[in-house]
């Protein structure tokens, strides 16, 4: 089977406004895409629920280690909001790369302070979320452009 593909003409003020990878439109490019955007439905549904939620609702387990770092419930509360509304903004198109970025940062915290507190364990759990974050980050981009023209509009 065949597949046949037509000519995409494209704008100088469309090809700034795009995704790179949705520039292509080939069998491969949709693949890529699909996996990306799964990818950050995975990311999204950890952040909110694994993550966020234990802390949001007072579990013994979340709220243990924030009493040992001394943050207390208000430590816990704050970086379950944080999470939160992360894993929501992964899945907002104009939102996806701040998003990403915003929640890397967000395990750079975590990461020192598994170091810091807990001696190292679980330490590399924050770096493996890196990894997919800085991807959903560089692939997703373009968005901030459009991110910016919505906050020079609205100021």
């Amino acid at each position: 089977m065949s597949e046949t593909t037509a000519p995409v003409t494209r704008t100088a003020a469309s090809s700034a406004a795009s995704p790179v990878i949705a520039e292509s439109t080939t069998a491969r490019g949709r693949r890529a895409r699909i996996a990306l955007r799964t990818l950050q439905v995975v990311l999204a549904l950890f952040y909110v629920i694994a993550s966020a939620l234990p802390k949001l609702i007072a579990h013994p387990s979340a709220a243990e280690g924030f009493d040992k770092m001394g943050w207390g419930s208000a430590g816990m509360y704050i970086i379950g909001v944080l999470e939160l509304a992360g894993g929501i903004a992964l899945l907002i198109p104009v939102l996806q790369s701040v998003a990403a970025v915003a929640l890397s940062g967000l395990m750079v915290g975590a990461f020192v302070v598994q170091l810091t507190y807990f001696d190292g364990e679980n330490a590399a759990t924050p770096l493996i979320l890196i990894v997919p974050l800085a991807l959903i980050a560089w692939a997703r981009r373009r968005h901030n452009a459009d991110l910016l023209r919505l906050v020079r509009r609205r100021a």
